[in-house]
């Protein structure tokens, strides 16, 4: 198993996020604003650095109180299946209970519930959610 570099709120480029985010969501490579996104919404984010490349990262916004939620979690495809996804998940509710956090959420697909519900130790709960557009 990788012993990854895991930091909150390190330097990352728009660069090296956009390639994490194409290749471990399977879609084609994009110009996303990651820093501006970052500095105006997040509460934290944390990446995980294996000999100084980008191999994993999480996204964690707020509601200014009791409330965190995860986003884009991702780790690179040639790094699944090692443990950073979860190292990932634990830090960042490390970081959300120290900010005085009591709640992580986190949505995803019915394919990652093992991971977030076993491997991660989040609880299942019902959620809704409206497709506003087609964006």
């Amino acid at each position: 198993m990788k012993e990854p570099r895991l930091a909150v709120m390190a330097r990352v480029s728009d660069h090296e996020l956009n390639e994490l985010h194409a290749a471990a969501f399977e879609h084609e490579l994009a110009a996303v604003p990651w820093n501006e996104r970052l500095k105006r919404h997040s509460l934290f984010w944390v990446t995980a650095r294996w000999q100084g490349s980008l191999i994993g990262f999480v996204n964690v916004i707020g509601d200014g109180g009791a409330h965190a939620v995860l986003l884009d979690t991702c780790v690179h495809p040639h790094s699944q299946g090692e443990g950073i996804g979860r190292a990932l998940v634990r830090s960042a509710a490390e970081e959300a209970q120290r900010l005085g956090c009591h709640w992580l959420h986190a949505d995803y697909e019915p394919d990652l519930v093992d991971f977030y519900e076993r491997v991660s130790g989040l609880s299942h709960t019902e959620a809704g959610l409206l497709r506003l557009g087609s964006g």
